[in-house]
């Protein structure tokens, strides 16, 4: 009976990402669970996410999502861009930014250390047509971490690295054999050459003695040997301000940093053992925090923006867990570089009571609502300058949903044209035809149009109707056609023919088991075992 229930769960889970969509039947995207629906006040543009399965598969059981990797959603959960294949390996913080006057995609691609959570690779571009058109590296002899990618400018990059190298660390609890820590270091590169413009390694400013994770019992790396290396700092976000100095998120350290761009000294610390400042309540500390950002500057105020995980933790769940707050949070602070106090402006708290041990995002948007991504916790909440939550949703559903993540989650405009073309089939049943159509990552088409393609002898296509594009994929459904080939065209907002379809003859229908789709997903995990069983 075991044996049979542990099998139906892991079908089931395959289930919930079968055939989605019949014109791409090999696409098998995560669903968004959405239990706030959006309202009214969300910013414009896409969710732009990449969500990974936390869990390792095993024999008996397999995590999703089905298909890792980075996707453009609708705040109503509708796909725009399933990017499962354009990047290879792991992918991870799925971003649009300008570069030569254009809008492109950013994602890093590369290797995944679930256990200590680095990566290793580099960032791919993506154009408009989802074209590779750029893949930027780290300098110097060294490799880019799936962290930072981050350009204020369109024409320079930060991006970081950990580097791991032999020191001597008795004097910091170690033992004779544990003589490997994690230098980390910040690049800031042009972005068309890949020219080193500026490198700041932490060994050289910072101590060991800061870090809040000591080097036993190993909670960030042991030091045994250069892939265990103790990753005292970790180092995992980059900004930059018009002065030209940098804003390091220091995750180990507890802390944030402000660097002199000319020099590399140190301006001010944030938080951690030496704190420059005083926080005027505690609700404003922090701690393995990520994801910090630059939102204002004036006279001697600086205004910042952070996720707080207050948790720390391995994705892999190897070792102790540590806690330092109920819950995870995004806030904006206010530094007083004058009074040197710190204070919370807003926090950003979660709708379930998320606490993420790795990973997170807090984004500002240009309506000033605040976008909170809750990593680990594979969650993402929308809220009103004020902190209430106007959108909820976790990365994908049913028991797929469990144990995924996701990095970091933005919001943005875009505007796709697919080089590639849309996908069309046709599916015949008893009472007549289906015809479904879609085009992977378009935003422009409005209608489409289906045909029946002309007879032999005749130059005249027959309209089978017109239906407005209002998801992924579009269905017309007509009397039956067999053994005429069918076709679809593409038309823009303003009525243009974007582009067509290769014709195709209906087939006959399929139904999965029970003559169960997409709607097996409607079915929570005990319906889903059960329907499995009685089979």
């Amino acid at each position: 009976m075991w044996k049979a229930l542990v099998l139906a769960i892991a079908l089931a889970r395959e289930v919930i990402a079968d055939w989605q969509f019949r014109s791409r039947p090999d696409l098998a995207p995560p669903r968004l669970n959405i239990t706030i629906p959006p309202t009214k006040d969300v910013e414009k543009g896409y969710l732009f996410v990449a969500p990974f399965a936390g869990l390792q598969d095993t024999v008996n059981e397999q995590h999703g999502p089905r298909q890792a990797g980075p996707y453009i959603f609708r705040d109503d959960g509708d796909l725009i861009w399933s990017g499962y294949g354009y990047y290879s390996i792991w992918a991870t913080n799925f971003l649009t930014v300008e570069w030569e006057g254009k809008p492109v995609l950013a994602c890093f691609e590369g290797d995944h250390n679930p256990g200590y959570g680095h990566g290793h690779g580099h960032v791919t571009f993506l154009d408009q047509h989802y074209e590779t058109i750029r893949e930027l590296r780290a300098g110097r002899h060294k490799i880019s971490d799936k962290h930072e990618f981050w350009t204020r400018d369109g024409k320079t990059a930060f991006i970081q690295i950990y580097q791991p190298v032999p020191r001597l660390l008795k004097k910091y609890g170690a033992k004779p054999e544990q003589q490997w820590i994690v230098n980390a270091i910040i690049q800031e590169l042009n972005i068309a050459t890949g020219e080193v413009l500026f490198e700041w390694a932490s060994l050289d400013h910072v101590s060991p003695d800061e870090s809040v994770l000591p080097i036993n019992p190993g909670q960030a790396g042991s030091g045994y040997n250069s892939s265990d290396a103790w990753d005292y700092f970790h180092i995992n976000s980059v900004d930059k301000d018009p002065a030209g100095n940098y804003l390091i998120s220091a995750r180990d350290a507890c802390s944030v940093h402000k660097i002199d761009g000319k020099t590399g000294a140190i301006l001010w610390r944030l938080n951690g053992k030496q704190s420059d400042f005083k926080f005027d309540k505690k609700a404003g500390k922090f701690c393995f925090q990520h994801h910090a950002r630059f939102l204002e500057q004036y006279d001697d105020i600086e205004v910042i923006s952070l996720y707080d995980n207050s948790a720390h933790g391995t994705e892999a769940g190897d070792g102790g867990e540590v806690h330092t707050a109920p819950t995870s949070s995004g806030k904006i602070l206010k530094l007083n570089t004058t009074s040197w106090t710190a204070e919370l402006v807003q926090g950003y708290y979660p709708p379930d009571d998320l606490l993420s041990k790795s990973q997170g995002s807090t984004q500002v948007l240009p309506n000033s609502n605040v976008l909170v991504n809750w990593g680990s916790e594979g969650a993402m909440t929308e809220y009103l300058p004020n902190g209430t939550a106007i959108f909820h949703a976790y990365m994908d559903s049913g028991l797929l949903g469990v144990g995924v993540e996701n990095y970091r989650a933005y919001r943005y405009n875009w505007t796709g044209f697919p080089n590639e073309e849309p996908a069309i089939v046709a599916l015949e049943d008893d009472k007549g035809t289906s015809i479904y159509v879609s085009w992977n990552g378009d935003t422009e088409t409005k209608h489409w149009r289906f045909f029946e393609r002309a007879s032999k002898g005749s130059t005249v296509n027959r309209l089978l109707g017109e239906i407005e594009r209002r998801s992924f994929e579009t269905m017309l459904r007509v009397d039956n056609i067999t053994d005429v080939e069918v076709f679809a065209e593409a038309i823009s907002h303003d009525g243009a023919v974007l582009t067509g379809t290769r014709p195709t003859i209906p087939q006959p229908n399929v139904s999965p088991p029970h003559g169960h789709s997409s709607s097996w997903s409607d079915l929570d995990g005990e319906q889903l075992v059960q329907q499995i069983l009685d089979t």
